[in-house]
């Protein structure tokens, strides 16, 4: 039986597509506002991420109106979401602009490809669509979500741009060994870095807490001596998809290979965490984060209502994309870190 989701997601993909963007902006807009102004456990969650970001100086009038402003970015994400198939490879060469990205096309012509670990921010899917419209392969991996329709619906979506989609799971091989064979054919391969799933992440130091980051880029870097990148990304004021890449980072040499897989996941935080606090309003976390929040939140966990339901399951689809918490390395090291599905965190 189609779920109400699939059929949701479908209508975006059909209506919202056809609909002209001066008419459809004014109504994601307006929704963004109400669900500000609704104050839900999504915004509420967004309102401490974003505290724990900014820090304690800024007044709680000037916070109120950050989350406002993100929670506008997180519908500009979801309209380009619905209405990114409808352009043409030169309409993305255009209309995404990203400071060093030749350095990825350097990448693909030595053959290595690259590792580029991405935060939940901007649009990461013009990102890749634009990697693809340079005629540069992309390889990632996506969380196989319930219900399924809704999972091959986000695969199609990302293939019509041009994307290469793995399974975490249920695939014929291996997540780990497959990304690994399409660094070594000059693929691009974009992770999102800033959240893990799996609960058995890298922890590391982030805007004064500490969290978990999924191992996958850093593994994947030290596996196959590709570039490791990470990447920043945000709308302009008009909401033009904008990035910057930096990088590469030195790969650690010497050492265990948890210790080096800590030791660059770090370096992938502190990068991220630059991109981000430039850009707060765009960073699209209205999940829990940070050790301290999820140690709270184990103690009482309310039971979730409909909507709240509903809500979780439109979030949710952050895992729908580019994923790097899930890959089972542990044919590569038997460490803790190694084991830990390196290559799994969220496809979005």
């Amino acid at each position: 039986m189609t779920s109400l989701v699939e059929i949701a997601y479908g209508a975006g993909w059909s209506i919202v597509k056809a609909t002209p963007r001066s008419l459809a902006w004014p109504v994601f807009r307006a929704a963004a506002d109400r669900a500000a102004r609704r104050n839900g456990p999504g915004t509420q969650r967004l309102r401490r991420n974003l505290r724990q970001v900014v820090g304690p100086d800024m007044s709680d009038a000037e916070l109120d109106e950050l989350v406002r402003a993100g929670l506008r970015s997180y519908a500009r994400y979801w309209l380009d979401a619905f209405q990114l198939p409808r352009y043409s490879r030169e309409d993305f060469l255009t209309m995404f602009a990203i400071e060093n990205g030749e350095r990825i096309g350097e990448a693909v012509e030595a053959g290595t490809g690259c590792v580029i670990a991405l935060p939940h921010s901007g649009n990461w899917d013009t990102a890749g669509a634009w990697v693809c419209a340079n005629g540069w392969p992309l390889t990632t991996v996506a969380e196989r979500l319930k219900p399924e329709g809704v999972y091959q619906k986000f695969v199609a979506y990302r293939e019509s741009l041009g994307m290469e989609i793995i399974p975490t799971v249920g695939g014929e091989r291996a997540p780990l060994e497959i990304l690994t064979e399409r660094l070594g054919q000059g693929h691009v391969v974009p992770l999102l870095a800033d959240r893990d799933l799996s609960t058995r992440g890298v922890e590391v130091r982030f805007f004064g807490g500490r969290t978990r980051m999924p191992a996958g880029p850093a593994m994947l870097a030290l596996r196959t001596g590709a570039p490791l990148f990470v990447a920043s990304l945000w709308y302009d004021e008009d909401y033009n998809a904008r990035g910057r890449l930096d990088g590469p980072l030195p790969i650690p040499e010497d050492g265990p290979l948890d210790v080096r897989v800590r030791a660059l996941t770090q370096q992938i935080a502190d990068l991220l965490a630059r991109g981000i606090a430039e850009h707060p309003r765009d960073w699209h976390m209205l999940q829990r984060l940070w050790l301290s929040d999820q140690a709270t939140s184990a103690q009482s966990t309310p039971e979730q209502t409909a909507p709240d339901q509903a809500r979780a399951a439109t979030s949710s689809v952050d895992a729908v994309s580019m994923d790097s918490s899930s890959v089972d390395a542990s044919p590569v090291d038997a460490s803790p870190v190694a084991a830990a599905d390196p290559v799994s965190q969220e496809s979005g």
